[in-house]
């Protein structure tokens, strides 16, 4: 559902209007942020929807190991009235911009997320990471909506419409990690098939040569009974009932023992052959978990190869930027300029050196600082 609010440019007066369904009204035009990423003062609102709707916004993040990255944002909201209390319908128009500052909320919260994550960490969970950064879960784990309590919005969803490296270097070395990523689980996919194609034909062939000995074993059972019938019909034949019995009998208990010698034989043979199929498979298990494990370490250490050269190649451009000059200037400043000089810089700390002898400015030697700086042969390490 939706109500629309009515405004007139220039004017603060309140108003009663009880056709409009919400009471007071306030007569006034309302300015709102808009375009990809937000900008200030581009709408002009004649009627505020409640929603649901959904907003859109682009912002600049840096995970913890300083990759830069463009995050395209799509988020859902809503106004939360209450009509049981017509008193509090004017809340929604105590931000006149909710649009932007909703934006810079939101927008503030995820910035902090993900600073405190890797580039590595971010690629692999970056939904859930923004989704953590906005919305808290209940005891039983659903989520709560963002609500901004000035003017009851509520956020209910935020979806990633698009992930982009700022920096060219960072954009290749995505690319890369997604098509190793992407090779690696095709090869463990293969090997998977592969191995679990060679566990159904063992298992297979198991089963054939085990129902193979099973019906020997019932043939030669019929073919014991037959002999013993055979030897009995002999006996009476021959030699009488009596000599005919004592016959069979023998014969039976001979035919009894070769039987269960043989059906001992078949059992052993049985037993074998289950067991070499389950050394074979256990085998090929073995061998897809060592060629899994070898993917994802070569992965690691190629991912984190690539996060160290663009490091490398960031600090570079940082100190070639700097300059000589800057870096003498720096020396010769107070300890409270200088750590805002490298805040500003993203640095930690810096060394400089002449021809003889390394001095640490900075996180060793605080006290020596303010001795007299040669202007020559200082170079930043």
């Amino acid at each position: 559902f939706f109500f629309f609010f009515f405004f007139q440019a220039e004017d603060g007066i309140r108003d009663r209007s009880p056709s409009r369904g919400l009471g007071d009204v306030y007569k006034r035009q309302v300015h709102g942020s808009g375009d990809v990423p937000k900008r200030e003062n581009q709408l002009k609102n004649l009627a505020l929807l409640l929603g649901p709707d959904f907003m859109t916004d682009q912002i600049i993040v840096e995970t913890s190991d300083h990759a830069r990255l463009y995050l395209r944002l799509a988020y859902s909201w809503k106004f939360d009235i209450d009509k049981s209390r017509p008193e509090t319908y004017n809340n929604i128009f105590s931000v006149s911009d909710f649009v932007g500052e909703a934006c810079k909320s939101l927008a503030s919260r995820i910035r902090g997320a993900v600073s405190g994550e890797t580039f590595e960490q971010f690629h692999k969970r970056s939904s859930e990471i923004i989704q953590q950064a906005v919305f808290k879960k209940d005891e039983n784990g659903n989520r709560i909506p963002f609500l901004i309590k000035t003017n009851n919005l509520l956020i209910t969803s935020v979806d990633i419409q698009g992930v982009e490296p700022v920096e060219e270097s960072t954009r290749k070395s995505l690319e890369m990690s997604v098509k190793l990523s992407i090779d690696i689980t095709t090869k463990t996919q293969e090997d998977k098939a592969k191995h679990e194609a060679e566990r159904l034909e063992q298992q297979a062939k198991g089963e054939r040569d085990k129902q193979a000995i099973d019906d020997e074993a019932e043939a030669e059972k019929k073919r014991i009974k037959l002999y013993q019938l055979q030897a009995e019909s002999d006996s009476v034949e021959t030699t009488g009932k009596a000599l005919a019995l004592a016959r069979a009998k023998a014969e039976a208990a001979e035919i009894d023992g070769k039987a269960e010698v043989k059906q001992a034989e078949l059992q052993v043979n049985a037993l074998k052959i289950t067991q070499q199929a389950e050394l074979e498979l256990a085998k090929s298990r073995y061998e897809a978990e060592i060629l899994h494990k070898k993917a994802m370490i070569d992965l690691e250490v190629e991912t984190n190869k690539k996060l160290a050269e663009i490091e490398a190649e960031k600090f570079q451009k940082t100190i070639e930027s700097l300059g000589q000059k800057t870096l003498v200037e720096m020396a010769r400043a107070g300890p409270e300029t200088q750590a805002k000089l490298l805040k500003g810089l993203g640095l930690k700390g810096y060394m400089i050196i002449d021809a003889k002898n390394p001095i640490n400015l900075f996180n060793t030697a605080q006290g020596m600082i303010n001795a007299p700086v040669p202007p020559q042969n200082h170079m930043p390490e």
